[in-house]
Order: structure tokens, then C-alpha cells, then sequence
């Protein structure tokens, strides 16, 4: 079992940055992999960024890559998401999920047991 709380959600305008970054609990940190999805009001769950074991195992979606990295702690159990040039169509709250890397990465929210329980991410135009 593993426990995420996400925190560094806030208001910020067009262009501006923030980090997030996803706590999680238990000493099996490493054995998982993580993923930030996001979802903003009336629209579906959505992929945002993956992570492997390491910094060098990463993906992202088409509309953030370029402007998001995703990167990982593993001495401090945290996964982060840093947020550039951030747009208004970014707005939305995001979470981080984990999924144990046995089972491979993946996209799909369907696929993950474990999630935070979000953080708010307004970009003002």
C-alpha cells in the first residue's frame, strides 16, 4: 500500500510556472511507478506525465511536452511535476497516481490503484 499527498497547486497567469510535488508513504517507493493525470471541470480524466524507476524513464502527453518535466526523488519518496509556460487550458486539478512497475507503465487512469487526492492548478489568461 502507498499513501500520495500532492501539494504546490495555486493560481498563477499565462506563461507563468509552478511545481508540484506528490509525497508518498511506505519504503517500497521504488517499486512503483508514477504518473500525473489531470482533470478539468466537465471533461474526462487525462494523462499528463509518466515516470519509471529513474529520471532517464519518462513520457508526456502531446499538449504538455516541452513545457512539463516530471522527475522523481526516490531518497525522498516524491515525485514532482515542474509546469512551464503554462497556459490557461492547463487549468485544472491534478493528481498524482502509482502503479507497481511489475505491471509496466501506463497512460490509462483505469490502470492505477493508488491516488492522491489532488491539487488545484489555475492559470489566468
Amino acid at each position: 500500500q502507498v499513501q500520495l499527498v500532492e501539494s504546490g497547486g495555486g493560481l498563477v497567469q499565462a506563461g507563468g510556472s509552478l511545481r508540484l510535488s506528490c509525497a508518498a508513504s511506505g519504503r517500497t517507493f521504488i517499486t512503483y511507478g508514477m504518473s500525473w493525470f489531470r482533470q478539468a471541470p466537465g471533461k474526462e480524466r487525462e494523462f499528463v506525465a509518466l515516470i519509471g524507476w529513474s529520471n532517464f524513464n519518462t513520457y508526456y502527453a502531446d499538449s504538455v511536452k516541452g513545457r512539463f518535466t516530471v522527475s522523481r526523488d526516490n531518497a525522498k519518496n516524491t515525485v514532482y511535476l515542474q509546469m512551464n509556460s503554462l497556459k490557461p487550458e492547463d487549468t485544472a486539478v491534478y493528481y498524482c497516481a502509482a502503479r507497481e512497475l511489475r505491471f509496466g507503465v501506463s497512460r490509462t487512469s483505469d490502470e492505477y490503484d493508488y491516488w492522491g487526492q489532488g491539487t488545484q492548478v489555475t492559470v489566468s489568461s
